[in-house]
């Protein structure tokens, strides 16, 4: 079962003031506000190439025709010697007049954001709904005291702070629950006094590093995830990816939301081609402990979990492959994800270990010891109990997942 949530991620500090700006929001309304702030012109533009690489289609104009590149810098948008334009993350504007313009890129995060799953405290209604929007960016303009903004008194200052968050998908398994969206939350404030503009302030919660952890059975078979990438024209990475793997000092990996793990399972001290490794049960957990709840299937009866909206997928070991038994090895694919709290649907933003229960099949001309994924599942069971050794459950070191640092300017 697949949900909605809107939660958080991000948490950002802004002060700003003494503005004018125009109803309904314009590109030239918003340049010209700043254009008067006194000493804005002093300031350095908070750009980066990354952040200006927009397509051309998918640009908003900044700033009113004709705005050269210092202009350009001072409202902190990007310049390309001939147009002004918003960048690929969230830019906040205050207006003299008492309103938050607020640009947001869908690049804000990793993997991007789900533009029309935004909403502000008040809710996504008008005003607090988008003014315009095209595939990249989504432009929202709404009063300081509306869209339920808190206004705080602070002596020389009127402080209104507002907070826009993102909704995202859990999908719900009988033993935890998961995500693979990116969770977003941005707080925003506007701080008005007589002169002066206050800086912005990005803070980002970063994850502390986890203990690495090893596990082995008695059968000698090591799960360990591939490392490689592709370095020339017409590789196929889930072939590179596994001419080379991590090692216990690269431990904990880390990974970004929806990015591919490849995982591989192999035999060890064997030499015997007439013995083919059996996957039964693939899951995750948020702890070493293969036992320990949550959990979130990926492969059952060495099939993939039909209930994830992003299948796990096998990857086929062969002949090709180059190795000396092919039989010994297993390998598949899964996308990466985070584990949510089951009662709030909250990111737990935990590490994640991956453990596969594994015996050994005897290889016949009648038997290939694969599992037949198409087929009715009492058949799939059918094959797997086939082996006749014990099962051994192999895992795992940790695998953390990141969020793209989100780069914002005023």
């Amino acid at each position: 079962m697949w949900v909605s949530i809107a939660c958080a991620a991000l948490f950002v500090h802004l002060n700003c003031l003494g503005i004018t700006a125009e109803s309904p929001w314009s590109p030239q309304a918003a340049a010209k506000s700043f254009s008067r702030l006194p000493g804005l012109h002093d300031q350095q533009p908070v750009v980066t190439p990354n952040i200006c690489g927009v397509d051309d289609v998918g640009r908003v104009p900044c700033g009113e025709p004709g705005i050269d590149d210092a202009q350009c810098g001072a409202i902190n948008c990007c310049f390309d010697g001939q147009q002004c334009y918003y960048g690929r993350t969230v830019t906040v504007q205050c207006t003299i007049d008492g309103q938050f313009v607020l640009v947001v890129a869908r690049d804000t995060t990793l993997p991007r954001l789900s533009l029309d799953s935004i909403s502000l405290l008040g809710g996504s209604d008008v005003p607090c709904s988008a003014v315009d929007s095209n595939a990249d960016f989504a432009i929202y303009q709404f009063p300081v005291t509306a869209c339920g903004t808190r206004a705080m008194d602070l002596g020389d200052y009127v402080v209104y702070e507002n907070k826009m968050s993102s909704s995202y998908e859990v999908g719900v398994g009988p033993l935890g629950a998961i995500t693979r969206d990116s969770h977003y939350e941005l707080s925003f404030q506007c701080r008005y006094a007589a002169t002066t503009v206050a800086a912005l302030d990005v803070q980002l919660a970063s994850n502390s590093p986890p203990m690495p952890v090893a596990a082995s059975g008695p059968l000698m078979v090591e799960l360990r995830l591939g490392s490689g990438q592709c370095v020339t024209k017409g590789c196929v990475q889930a072939q590179a990816a596994y001419t080379s793997y991590y090692g216990d000092a690269d431990y904990p990996v880390t990974k970004v939301l929806r990015e591919p793990v490849y995982v591989e399972v192999r035999i060890l001290g064997r030499t015997d081609p007439n013995i083919a490794l059996v996957l039964g049960r693939c899951w995750a957990t948020s702890s070493p402990d293969p036992f320990s709840v949550p959990q979130w299937e990926l492969l059952v009866d060495g099939c993939p979990y039909q209930h994830d909206r992003y299948l796990t997928t096998p990857i086929p070991v062969d002949g090709s492959s180059g190795l000396q038994f092919p039989s010994h090895y297993k390998r598949f694919v899964l996308k990466m994800f985070t584990f949510v709290d089951h009662d709030s649907m909250a990111h737990l933003q935990e590490k994640v270990f991956i453990h596969c229960s594994t015996s050994v099949c005897q290889l016949t001309a009648a038997d290939s010891c694969e599992p037949r994924c198409s087929r009715q599942r009492r058949d799939v069971v059918a094959a797997g109990q086939k082996s006749s050794h014990q099962l051994t459950v192999v895992s795992s070191g940790e695998v953390v997942f990141i969020t793209k640092k989100a780069e914002t300017t005023t």
